[in-house]
């Protein structure tokens, strides 16, 4: 097997179902068969859809697999007949369906598919969006609907072709409404829930954005196989290099238009950052505004490492297949550049290639890198320090080796006074440098340099000693000089990292409220007080900073430095996102009752209008049959039409009663009468209506604090529940416990039992998650039965039956418990 080409696999990619995927690959496979290559349809579900079925006719089908699973039976498709058969091309649909468990088969489909490619067998295959593993969440996010079965991302990537079926969401809904997906009893509520104009929208763009990816992928993969490094322009893609100055803001939105003038142009933002991290007039505060504005205009954000900027903005963007660059013209003046050379802008200008450089102006140009100011890196003490010490050590020396004469040579007192001079140097820099070698110089050349107690001017010593003292001082200041400003600025910016590192760390630990961060704030600053505000308030003394649209940030207190005011901006901008996410969470809060009051009217007209008209269609029709005088009725049939009148009635009043108790239990407006109670005494009542019920070890359990009616009503909801979904032949079990001053009752099914993710949904009203019978019921059971246990101080859980099933369990606190009665306060469905 291992000489066998691997088949090729093709997979058609929908957005929902019904836009076409099943008819394509069909079309396909008739196309491939005209012209003379083996096709067979391994497994196609049509769904009921005519025009699907007619395309099978003329194609060559394997039979199906028949399976039988927990009583119910099945049909899969026939793998090892497919494999046997071994043709050219297999259609097999629906991707993503897991198999019936059993005789060795895959757990899903795609495995499957997976085995006839390894055959050598091509494969033609469709799946929706909401399938992929990776999309599983955000569709769920979408629809509300969770999908269970999914295939892993990889799987369809290894695809030799993938095909988008594409339709709009106004056509697929009128396809829906014609009858062409689903049958006539579906298409309301699949037109009012998934299939709604937003859900199919959102679901389009997602399907057509993974495959414009995938397109993406394939074509660097391309170049990169054939060694292509230029740009080719299947899409606009502008790179905007920021610095971080204030010119920044103005470059993103001039290259956020260039981007809009092509459909589908993408913007991409990059700041290179040194890797010594010692750039200067780098303001992290406005990168991070500045990527803000980049997300906001649907650009994306990059950050790369790079000693030479103007390379490593090259290196970039033709790593990205950018068609056009944008820079902010130099910053600096034209002495500047004229002394310096050419710029990053020149530079990058020069080896674009075939990229197109934007060089945009701006008000910052030519004004100035803004650099730290020099007359601050030393502090007014070393400054007055410095001049002082440039005249008085030197004298100092001198009058310490006048008293040593003749026990030192020239060369080592000169080597004194220039240590003497460095010494000044670091203390005072440049200007006390070079006070302390001119004085150095004159007193060397007066008292030590023959002829003693005279200057020498003619000699060439007496001149090369100043000049070396002069060099030597401003070499030493200037290096002194920078490594203080390196310092400061390395100590200020770890100082802002730290601050933030906090503020983020606040913010990761939960206290990104917004008192909380308005304190932080505060304590960071040393400030009297800071607060939010609509408008900058008029007050001397208050710093005020934007904090997101109609609000600002005030601090009242001292005079902030530009150093801290940058801190302060991003300070200001965290608060704003916790404003607009307070915001959006009242506005989400005050939506949500109106959502779940939305879902549950729809769920209940849903429910009504096939649960209530059913027993009342039933009963009605048996009326009417008994009122009518054209039909003689024999008294058996009389009997049997009453009995039916009497069953619809009787059922019709239950689902009725079912339906007020939840509607009391929600308004808080049910009536208790809480008193001990026996299982004896309400399970005969409660199981009336149930076969097959087996009660055991329900002997010497202690009473209850219950009201009886209600603990019946749980009960059957219980057991009726269990009964539809144990299968025929066994029985429904309920036995008791007691425990810790509780007893415990357990209903005990042996269904398929529920998975971990559904037992969330399980007591929500108006559904019957994993009913074998979808037919009867408005899915009320288990909501009431909840709702009705927490009303009597109880709780209702589910557990897995050890050998497969569901068991419920109610758990009631002993009668010698004291438990107040009243209206009950709590409500229905697990809320």
């Amino acid at each position: 097997m291992s000489d066998v080409r691997p088949g090729r696999l093709k997979v058609y990619l929908g957005a929902a179902p019904g836009v076409g995927k099943t008819y394509r690959m069909l079309d396909e496979g008739r196309r491939r068969a005209s012209r003379g290559v083996d096709v067979v349809v391994g497994f196609v579900e049509c769904h009921g859809r005519p025009h699907t079925e007619a395309m099978l006719e003329g194609l060559e089908t394997v039979p199906r697999l028949a399976c039988t699973h927990r009583g119910g039976h099945f049909e899969e498709m026939d793998l090892a007949a497919v494999l046997a058969r071994r043709p050219q091309v297999t259609i097999v649909d629906e991707c993503a369906h897991t198999n019936v468990p059993g005789d060795g088969r895959n757990p899903k489909r795609w495995q499957d598919i997976e085995a006839l490619l390894s055959a050598g067998i091509d494969v033609i295959t469709a799946l929706n969006i909401q399938h992929l593993e990776s999309l599983n969440d955000v569709v769920e996010k979408i629809t509300h609907v969770p999908q269970h079965e999914t295939v892993p991302d990889e799987v369809v990537r290894r695809a030799s072709q993938i095909e988008l079926v594409d339709m709009p969401p106004e056509g697929l809904r009128r396809r829906m409404a014609h009858g062409n997906i689903y049958a006539p009893e579906k298409i309301d509520a699949a037109l009012a829930h998934y299939f709604r104009p937003g859900n199919l929208t959102a679901l389009r763009q997602l399907a057509l954005l993974w495959v414009a990816d995938r397109v993406d992928e394939a074509l660097q993969e391309y170049r990169s196989q054939h060694g292509i490094g230029g740009v080719w322009e299947t899409r606009e893609r502008v790179v905007v290099a920021l610095t971080g100055g204030p010119e920044g803001d103005t470059l993103v939105r001039r290259a956020a238009r260039i981007a809009d003038r092509s459909s589908g142009g993408d913007l991409l933002a990059v700041h290179v950052a040194r890797s010594d991290g010692l750039a200067a007039g780098v303001s992290h505060a406005s990168l991070a505004r500045q990527r803000r504005l980049v997300e906001d205009l649907g650009g994306s954000y990059h950050s790369v490492v790079g000693d030479d900027v103007a390379n490593a903005l090259v290196e970039f963007a033709r790593a990205e297949n950018a068609t056009q660059l944008v820079l902010g013209t130099s910053r600096r003046g034209r002495l500047a550049r004229f002394l310096a050379g050419p710029g990053t802008g020149e530079t990058v200008t020069e080896l674009s290639g075939d990229i197109d450089v934007h060089r945009v102006t701006h008000e910052r140009a030519g004004r100035g890198t803004l650099l730290p100011s020099r007359r601050r890196t030393l502090s007014t003490a070393r400054l007055i320090a410095g001049p002082v010490a440039g005249l008085v050590l030197p004298v100092l020396l001198t009058a310490l080796l006048a008293q040593l004469r003749g026990t030192l040579s020239l060369t080592s007192e000169t080597l004194l006074f220039l240590l003497a001079v460095v010494g000044v140097a670091c203390i005072g820099g440049v200007a006390s440098a070079v006070i302390a070698s001119v004085t150095a110089s004159l007193l060397l050349n007066y008292w030590f340099i023959p002829p003693i107690g005279s200057f020498t001017l003619d000699d060439p010593d007496a001149l090369v000693a100043p000049t070396v003292f002069a060099v030597v001082a401003a070499t030493v200041a200037a290096v002194v000089d920078r490594s203080l400003r390196l310092s400061r600025r390395s100590a200020r910016a770890t100082a802002e990292a730290e601050t933030m590192s906090s503020l983020a760390g606040s913010i990761v630990r939960g206290e990104a409220t917004i008192p909380a961060l308005l304190e932080r704030t505060r304590e960071t600053f040393g400030m009297e007080s800071a607060e939010l505000a609509d408008q900058p308030p008029d007050a001397a003394g208050t710093t005020t900073v934007p904090a997101g649209p109609g609000a600002c940030l005030a601090l009242r207190g001292r005079t902030l430095s530009s150093s801290e005011r940058r801190v302060l901006a991003a300070f200001a901008a965290h608060v704003g996102s916790a404003v607009e996410r307070a915001r959006l969470a009242e506005a989400a809060a005050e939506v949500e009752p109106v959502k779940a009051a939305d879902r549950l009217r729809t769920a209940l007209l849903r429910a009504v209008g096939h649960d209530l008209r059913t027993p009342l269609a039933a009963g009605w029709a048996a009326v009417t049959s008994l009122r009518s005088r054209d039909v003689a009725f024999s008294e058996e049939d009389r009997e049997e039409l009453l009995a039916t009148a009497d069953e619809s009635m009787a059922k019709l009043n239950r689902l009725v009663e079912n339906l007020l108790d939840l509607s009391r239990l929600e308004a808080g407006a049910l009536t208790l009468n809480l008193r001990a109670t026996s299982l004896e005494e309400v399970l005969p009542m409660a199981l009336v209506d149930v076969p097959e019920v087996e009660v055991a070890d329900v002997e010497g359990i202690p009473v209850v604090l219950a009201d009886p009616p209600l603990l019946e009503r749980v009960i059957a909801n219980l057991v009726g529940n269990a009964a539809r979904h144990t299968p025929p032949g066994k029985g429904v079990l309920v036995t008791a416990s007691a425990l810790a001053g509780r007893v415990e009752l357990r209903v005990v099914d042996r269904g398929p039992g529920l998975a971990a993710d559904g037992r969330d949904r399980l007591f929500e009203p108006f559904q019957r998650l994993g009913d074998t019978d979808n037919t009867t019921g408005l899915g009320l059971g288990l909501a009431l039965a909840r709702g009705l246990t927490e009303a009597m101080n109880g709780t209702l859980s589910p557990e897995d039956t050890p050998g497969g099933g569901l068991t419920m369990v109610v758990s009631l606190p002993f009668a010698a418990q004291p438990v107040s009665a009243g209206p009950a306060e709590h409500s229905a469905g697990g809320t």
